[in-house]
């Protein structure tokens, strides 16, 4: 359902309520515009925003890169959300014979990148290379065997925001190594966290990935950015990836 909303800020710039709708586990979610940027909040808490994207960038040119004279990298990204990560996977590879797949679970969410948000990253879901699906991550993760280059994750505020939650199940030991199994020799699985965390990184070690970790600025730009985490889990060695998919 569409609705559209008035706020009044302190600043006194209205804040707009686009629409609104539901998670398939029926979490609300709405989306709002203030001041030229847009921001989709659940509960009052905002979980994306137009401003602060630089981090989710970072997630994909970092794990897109390894690849960039790959004839046919695949790449599976958990979540649209604003688009961001996937432009950027988008500008990384732009391979003609690349893939990228994303997972998305609600409709509405991809209904809004076609309509309110399509000016932030126009005709990015026209894109040929581009398919989405309706289906967790962790469901293609399990269908895959060595089929992609790259995984890229980012739900919520990382591994360390779970407990019980039906997404935790990606972060365990199992869920690593499931992802490490749908990885090409040499595939990398890239993951974004607001928060560093130690124990994540035993278990994507335990799991077997070859683990780095980089600390990048949630925006690019302003003085005193906040800084977001990503890990860079190998699934060992590089290998040629310039056989054809069969």
């Amino acid at each position: 359902m569409f609705v559209k909303t008035t706020f009044v800020t302190q600043s006194m710039k209205p804040t707009i309520k686009l629409a609104e709708s539901q998670t398939p586990e029926g979490q609300p979610l709405e989306l709002h515009e203030h001041d030229g940027h847009f921001f989709i909040s659940s509960r009052g808490e905002r979980l994306m925003t137009s401003f602060s994207h630089g981090s989710e960038e970072d997630l994909a040119r970092l794990g897109c890169q390894p690849f960039r004279t790959a004839r046919q990298p695949r790449v599976l990204i958990g979540g649209l959300g604003m688009g961001f990560t996937l432009k950027a996977a988008v500008e990384t590879l732009p391979n003609k014979g690349a893939l990228f797949v994303v997972a998305e679970l609600t409709q509405a969410v991809v209904d809004w990148n076609q309509t309110y948000l399509k000016d932030l990253h126009p005709g990015l879901l026209d894109d040929e290379r581009v398919v989405i699906k309706h289906s967790p991550v962790q469901k293609l993760i399990g269908q895959a065997q060595g089929e992609y280059s790259a995984i890229l994750l980012d739900t919520d505020n990382g591994p360390c925001a779970f407990h019980g939650d039906a997404n935790d199940n990606l972060y365990t030991v199992e869920g690593l190594r499931l992802a490490k199994a749908a990885l090409k020799e040499g595939g990398v699985l890239a993951v974004w966290s607001a928060f560093a965390d130690k124990q994540f990184t035993k278990r994507m070690r335990k799991a077997g990935f070859d683990v780095s970790e980089v600390q990048v600025p949630a925006v690019h730009k302003g003085r005193k950015a906040r800084m977001h985490h990503i890990w860079l889990g190998r699934n060992g060695a590089y290998a040629s990836q310039n056989r054809k998919h069969s």
